[in-house]
């Protein structure tokens, strides 16, 4: 900042040490804001800027947007978001935070946290595991069921602004954006939008076009208390950071792909989908190419567009074409396969199934639906409570395989990969879950995994905060049922899961008889 800055006397006033108590506040600008950071306090100021995506050139708009930036977080973060505190001018001349005098100015008051535990940081140190994968789903399906619902004709008209400004942006850069790839990437994503309107606009009358984050990557999201926790919501422009949940969470799940994260990626779309628990939100898979595929165009667009010079350049350049190439790949997407892994239990299949699924495209991954689960939702309970053995009779069980089969249908239609992790212990479990695959005439993998009793019993023995209910009796009684022919490939899973995932890889990379 100069001196010819309209905010050059509060950004002074701000990083003052007695404005803060004596503490030197650590600096953070941002193209578009100020931050400072000084004890358990964080002040953001808008600085008076205008582009063509946001105008905070007058004190009004930065009070405006000071004030849309607590709405538009609250959903996400209302621990962090403390208020809009005002910059006074004393009757001496003299600037306060919060004093009897005139404003002058606006700051957005957060709580601070530690700014190393952003997720981007988390990821480049490899700190992100499968739990914090599925904290990052269940966190992000709160935020969107208490994101207030919008005007869907707005946001849908606004995908069709976006591939025609992507378009624009890379026809700039020929150097770095192929043309002839650039044009496909249009055209597809063009015939994308046009083939889903209808589904989009079924998605709007149902209320799942919502205000959410708008800006949902990983340096957006901090571990906060053990706890990730979404902050920064796009507060300046309404229609941008609106849309379908399914687009707000693409964000995240592209963000996570394109580290080198598919497991983490895969694991925060079931979560995500397990605690919307909206057969809706199975349907919408068909809308993700184009969601994944658009974030990432977007993004290789606003990443080229970053002044840089000399290395920088260069590393600025290397980013905005990989994320380009990614958009053209995730826009067309291979068809969808159906895997089935079954065995009795403790034969390891339900963390086979979730190893398994990252690996099956389209991005990120298959969903994968357990009957675990299935049967704790249908009870109404959560997924780690213990249900009553009325819950388990013959007639539950058709229930729950019934629905397993209906579910695996929808994602399937939707153009997306499914693993199915159940016991399949009777031939006609097998039986209509191979038939799904069949009537969406998609390819169809049956897996089997077996294990020696004493192995399988200490396996159950050792589960904690499963949403399994099988226990070492189980495992016995297990041990008479009759599975009739198997056709299914038949796994041995009685030693190591390094071993037991190399031969199911084997055995999906081979053609079926």
């Amino acid at each position: 900042m100069n001196d010819d800055d309209p905010l050059a006397e509060v950004l002074a006033f701000l990083g003052s040490p007695a404005t803060h108590g004596g503490a030197a506040p650590v600096r953070i600008d941002t193209h578009a804001a100020a931050v400072f950071l000084a004890g358990d306090r964080a002040l953001k100021v808008k600085r008076a800027v205008r582009f063509p995506f946001l105008d905070f050139s007058t004190p009004e708009r930065r009070k405006a947007a000071c004030a849309a930036e607590l709405v538009a977080n609250r959903p996400f973060a209302p621990q962090l978001y403390r208020g809009v505190v005002a910059i006074t001018r004393g009757a001496g001349g003299r600037l306060a935070l919060g004093g009897d005098g005139p404003p002058v100015e606006w700051a957005v008051e957060m709580r601070r946290f530690d700014e190393t535990r952003t997720l981007d940081r988390l990821a480049d140190a490899g700190a992100i595991d499968m739990a914090l994968a599925d904290a990052l789903g269940h966190v992000v399906a709160a935020a969107h069921a208490r994101a207030p619902v919008v005007a869907a004709a707005p946001w849908i008209a606004a995908l069709g602004d976006y591939v025609g400004q992507n378009a624009a942006a890379f026809a700039q850069r020929p150097d770095l954006f192929d043309a002839g790839a650039a044009a496909g990437l249009t055209d597809r994503s063009r015939a994308a939008r046009a083939r889903l309107q209808p589904l989009l606009a079924a998605r709007g009358r149902a209320g799942l076009v919502r205000r959410g984050h708008g800006d949902l990557h990983l340096g957006n999201i901090a571990l906060i208390d053990g706890r990730p926790v979404p902050f920064d919501a796009l507060e300046f422009d309404e229609t941008v950071a609106s849309g379908d949940v399914l687009y707000d969470l693409a964000f995240l799940l592209m963000d996570l792909w394109e580290r080198d994260l598919p497991w983490a990626a895969n694991r925060v779309l079931d979560r995500w989908l397990a605690e919307t628990g909206r057969r809706e939100d199975l349907d919408a898979l068909a809308a993700l190419p184009l969601f994944l595929s658009l974030r990432a165009a977007i993004r290789a667009k606003v990443t080229a567009a970053k002044p840089a010079a000399g290395d920088a350049a260069v590393a600025r350049d290397t980013a905005a074409a990989k994320y380009f190439r990614f958009a053209c790949v995730l826009i067309d997407p291979p068809p969808p396969v159906l895997v089935a892994v079954g065995g009795l239990s403790g034969t390891g299949k339900s963390q086979a199934a979730r190893t398994l699924a990252p690996d099956l495209l389209p991005v990120p991954g298959a969903v994968v639906l357990r009957t675990d689960v299935l049967r704790k939702a249908l009870s109404g309970v959560g997924e780690h409570d213990r249900l009553p053995a009325a819950a388990y009779t013959a007639e539950a069980t058709a229930r729950v395989y019934a629905t397993l089969v209906e579910q695996a249908a929808r994602v399937l239609r939707a153009g997306h990969s499914v693993v199915a992790d159940a016991v399949f212990a009777r031939p006609h479990e097998r039986a209509a879950v191979e038939a799904a695959a069949g009537a969406a005439g998609v390819r169809f993998t049956g897996l089997f995994l077996v294990a020696d009793l004493t192995t399988r019993e200490r396996r159950v023995s050792g589960r904690t905060a499963d949403a399994s209910d099988a226990d070492a009796a189980v495992a016995r009684h297990q041990e008479t049922y009759d599975v009739g022919r198997l056709d299914w490939a038949r796994i041995d899973a009685s030693g190591s899961p390094a071993g037991t995932m190399a031969a199911l890889r084997a055995a999906l990379a081979s053609p079926r008889p």
